[in-house]
């Protein structure tokens, strides 16, 4: 409670952020919806910082590495525990959906095509197909790669440039040093972003409760409360089972990027937690190379709360417009599922030109029918962006226990100086 109290603690200022945006929101909702400017500057601000960082901690770690067996290696080990685990997640979503079938009677009549046509056009425009997700890995320019917003093509020149690096031996190493260095500079750059942060989330709140009001939070109750207590139920039992056969504990590790997590419930924003869940990682005990790799690559191949979601929205819609999709059609929607959360950003409504995209393989199913859950959208994408900063986060410790490169420094309880750090 002390720890709590401390009006310098980020977690403090920014829990007051969120709770003073509600009452904002609440009280005076023009005036709170035309707030989202506070949220979009700050999210900006992250989102120009955090392709640089990947790209020198993917590097740094690479060249510093010097063994690209080992590189594989880690590599080919995330990649198979995230398509493991992110099945697992469609799956629960798909079998609490039909177990409580929260679509069921549902009044469809406030579905508009009109009310979902940003997301409908947007789902068109973008390309969901294997090829075309492999070709959108490869920017068009190396340049590009740092200038389109898209983690992946990042992550591609860098291990590209890493490897190259690592080649020259020797040679490489003044540029290596000098990388090391700068990669500090750009740290120090987001400790002075997120000084601002309790006013991103106080915005974001504020246009969350000013625009869709406190009653979107009884409308879709019952939609709302199934993907919630899914969500609290896969990190509990299911990360948590996981984490305790590498032995350590979920709760205690949740309690140590309790900071993080706020941070994203205030913005609806998994991203704006990735440059300081990377320091907070390597304070755990994660080598720089297992975070630097493991971490982003989990941002678009590891989204577990996106997964649940989408899954969830799509057999609601469903269920409310009496579609009664078989066996086969659920197994033919986890398929296309799988292929179609990858790559999702973890920026506020990119699930929901996902789910878009989802629902046109399936004609019987109308995409207007997003309209009945766009109201809110908004608080379940605060569910799901928590989910996926914490099974990254997990996934993350887990491949560095696999590699033998996790130290125990923290034990997962943060220390009197981490703590002075995140404040």
């Amino acid at each position: 409670m002390k720890k709590f109290l401390n009006f310098k603690s980020l977690t403090f200022q920014v829990i007051s952020g969120i709770i003073l945006g509600i009452i904002c929101g609440a009280l005076f909702p023009k005036f709170g919806a035309e707030l989202k400017v506070l949220a979009d500057i700050f999210i900006k601000m992250i989102k120009m910082i955090i392709a640089p960082i990947i790209f020198l901690t993917i590097v740094v770690g690479i060249a510093g590495m010097g063994d690209m067996k080992k590189l594989g290696r880690i590599g080919g080990k995330a990649l198979l525990y995230f398509e493991i685990v992110s099945t697992i997640a469609l799956a629960i979503g798909i079998t609490v959906a039909n177990v409580f079938k929260p679509g069921k009677g549902f009044d469809t009549s406030a579905a508009s095509a009109d009310a979902v046509a940003q997301y409908t056009k947007a789902a068109e425009e973008t390309s969901h197909g294997l090829m075309n997700f492999i070709l959108s890995i490869i920017p068009d320019t190396f340049l590009g790669a740092f200038t389109n917003g898209q983690l992946l093509p990042v992550l591609f020149v860098a291990i590209l440039f890493g490897i190259a690096l690592a080649q020259l031996g020797e040679k490489g190493q003044p540029i290596l040093n000098f990388f090391e260095k700068i990669s500090e500079v750009m740290f120090g750059i987001v400790n002075i972003i997120m000084k601002v942060s309790p006013i991103g989330a106080f915005g974001a709140m504020a246009y969350t409760i000013g625009n869709f009001g406190l009653g979107s939070l009884v409308y879709l109750g019952k939609l709302m409360g199934s993907v919630y207590t899914t969500m609290f139920l896969f990190i509990v039992l299911v990360l948590g089972a996981i984490a305790k056969f590498y032995k350590f504990n979920i709760f205690k590790f949740i309690a140590y990027i309790k900071e993080e997590i706020f941070l994203v419930v205030g913005t609806s924003s998994s991203e704006s937690a990735l440059p300081p869940m990377m320091k907070k990682l390597e304070k755990y005990g994660c080598s720089k190379s297992v975070v630097g790799l493991v971490l982003p690559t989990g941002y678009s191949f590891n989204l577990d709360g996106t997964s649940i979601y989408l899954s969830m929205a799509a057999l609601f819609i469903a269920q409310a417009f009496g579609v009664d999709l078989s066996l086969g059609d659920q197994l033919l929607l986890l398929g296309v599922l799988m292929l179609t959360s990858k790559g999702a950003a973890g920026v506020t409504g990119s699930g929901f030109v996902t789910l878009a995209a989802t629902l046109a393989v399936f004609p019987s199913v109308p995409v207007a029918g997003l309209a009945l859950i766009l109201g809110v959208d908004r608080f379940m994408s605060e569910a799901r962006a928590v989910t996926n900063l914490i099974g990254n986060g997990v996934a993350t410790v887990i491949v560095s226990k696999m590699e033998g490169e996790f130290t125990p420094q923290l034990q997962g309880v943060p220390s009197k100086k981490d703590e002075e750090v995140s404040a």
